[in-house]
């Protein structure tokens, strides 16, 4: 009897190590929560987090499992990184999972995403080694992948408004010739020195000139401002300062009547010029300067201040020497403004002889036009004439963006980088060939080189798309009425603001029908899926295949109004 015992109790040792020691069944896809459960891109990946279950008795105490997950297409797959558990007898560094109470885990896996992925689906691969051997366990697939939504920026940011070197043309632009007269020490009289000056001469000739010009000049006014030094008393210096404005706008009128010109002449003085002084102390280089301009902060009234420096002995020679002279005098300021020409003058020359024109003239020409083959020869003519100005150059790589010849505007930025490697539109460009690239890297590095361009915001907008970051780049693209910013919205959720962007765009094309059919999918509007897609597909038929292999329709590709569109 004991020898029977004895022997049944060892074949339930036997069996029970067997069992024990048996290979690792596989696993059904309900032990497994895939977040998101349709995999989707954000910010150029694929990102997804596993959680998973290994049920009671599954785990072999002395097995090693690798879990790996794979994402499949046609085509080929992508694994990321592995995870390892081991069995409870297993010596290691490796999480441990009980054989009789199994155990939880969670892992996260990311993907660069690539197009044909667009149609795909995740995996989990097993791996078991025990001891010298190794096997596999079935794959289980766990999700689907991928909604690529969000790459879609690829294709709005071809409408975008690509930066511009702007013109600095100014029909009207303000000038004005000054000349000074200097007067003596308390003196008021105008000395034939000083009225034959070489500045007085140029003074003379600019009025006759103005005078004469009239077609390109417009005469504003003639300024007289006549000023005393800040010695001596207030009522000495209120009596040289006028007479010297008085002296000196007679000599003025005289001056404008041999020259012809007819104006106004606006006169005034200063009796004690403290302004001008402390101008001239700042930037001299006397000893006690700092002194100086302490009393001048201290002291607020004249006579004060003109006492405390006097007091100064050591500097006081130095400021009467170098400094005072310099403030008594009469400034003479002739005000005109230099008119440009008109729109049409500006285009009869460039077509008769474009190199009598200014860069800035030739650039403000381009907008004169709409047609984008003479704004083309504009810049063209602009880069050959002005070689060293990046604007001609940018502006010839927008119109290549534009037209999508991606090749010919990266050559064009190349010339404009040369020319000006810092100018803020050229790296807002570069930026935006970048991201159709997709080096979203390389293009948040040219658009914060770009920002401060007026295109600056949007492109910075894009960017954040590309990023993921989609209530950033809502925020930024809000005002302005594109494909993008509905594309913004749309992957932010905001679905009535996107609905209304897309229904402002005044010449959509086919990605905005493409766009509002994935609204009217988010937001079960199988009407707005239907009208979006048939418009989409009938200004670009590639649609079609697109739309087949968009996860954003899983739910109606079978339905017969989808099918009949697509076909």
């Amino acid at each position: 009897m004991i020898k029977k015992i004895s022997f049944l109790l060892s074949l339930v040792a036997v069996i029970l190590c067997t069992s024990c020691g048996s290979k690792m069944k596989g696993l059904s896809s309900e032990y497994f929560t895939v977040t998101p459960q349709v995999l989707e891109v954000v910010g150029g990946k694929v990102p997804v987090t596993i959680d998973g279950k290994f049920p009671e008795k599954f785990f072999a105490k002395k097995a090693v499992l690798t879990v790996t997950p794979v994402l499949k297409w046609d085509g080929g797959e992508l694994a990321a990184e592995s995870m390892t558990f081991q069995g409870e007898k297993v010596q290691g560094n490796n999480r441990t999972i009980a054989y009789k109470e199994g155990g939880n885990f969670t892992m996260k896996a990311s993907y660069d995403y690539a197009p044909e992925m667009a149609k795909s689906a995740l995996y989990l691969k097993f791996e078991v080694t025990k001891g010298k051997k190794s096997y596999t366990l079935p794959e289980v697939k766990v999700a689907d992948g991928c909604i690529a939504t969000s790459e879609l920026y690829r294709s709005t940011i071809t409408k975008s408004n690509i930066a511009i070197g702007e013109d600095a043309f100014q029909r009207v632009i303000k000038q004005a010739k000054q000349a000074n007269i200097m007067f003596l020490i308390q003196q008021t009289n105008l000395r034939n020195s000083e009225t034959k000056s070489e500045s007085i001469k140029e003074l003379q000739a600019s009025m006759k000139d103005v005078a004469t010009d009239t077609k390109s000049k417009v005469l504003d006014n003639v300024e007289v401002a006549a000023y005393a030094s800040p010695d001596g008393g207030m009522t000495l210096n209120v009596d040289v300062a006028g007479g010297r404005e008085k002296n000196t706008a007679k000599f003025v009128e005289q001056q404008m009547k041999k020259a012809e010109l007819n104006g106004n002449l606006d006169t005034d003085y200063t009796a004690e010029d403290w302004e001008g002084f402390q101008e001239l102390v700042s930037k001299s280089n006397l000893p006690d300067k700092d002194v100086i301009l302490r009393v001048l902060s201290m002291y607020k009234e004249p006579e004060e201040r003109e006492a405390q420096i006097k007091n100064i002995s050591s500097v006081y020679k130095d400021l009467a020497d170098e400094i005072l002279p310099q403030l008594r005098r009469a400034r003479i300021t002739l005000n005109y403004q230099l008119i440009g020409r008109s729109d049409e003058e500006i285009q009869e020359q460039f077509a008769k002889d474009p190199k009598q024109l200014s860069l800035e003239e030739i650039l403000y020409s381009s907008i004169l036009t709409e047609d984008t083959k003479e704004q083309e020869k504009i810049f063209t003519t602009a880069a050959n004439l002005f070689p060293n100005d990046y604007r001609s150059y940018n502006n010839l790589a927008a119109i290549a963006y534009n037209n999508g010849d991606y090749k010919t505007a990266a050559s064009y930025l190349a010339k404009a980088a040369k020319a000006n490697p810092t100018a803020s539109e050229v790296n807002v460009n570069l930026g935006y060939l970048s991201l159709l690239e997709g080096d979203v890297a390389a293009a948040e590095s040219y658009m914060a080189k770009g920002a401060s361009a007026k295109a600056g915001d949007e492109a910075l907008g894009n960017l954040y798309i590309a990023q993921g970051q989609y209530q950033r780049a809502a925020e930024l693209l809000g005002k302005e009425v594109t494909n993008s910013t509905a594309l913004a919205q749309l992957l932010n959720k905001d679905y009535n603001l996107a609905k209304t962007t897309l229904t402002k765009i005044e010449n959509p094309d086919a990605n905005t029908h493409y766009i509002r059919a994935i609204l009217g999918a988010r937001t079960d509007n199988a009407s707005l899926i239907y009208d979006g897609l048939k418009n989409a597909i009938k200004l670009d038929p590639s649609m079609a295949a697109k739309a087949v292999n968009d996860l954003e329709f899983s739910k109606y590709v079978t339905n017969e109004a989808f099918q009949k569109i697509i076909k």
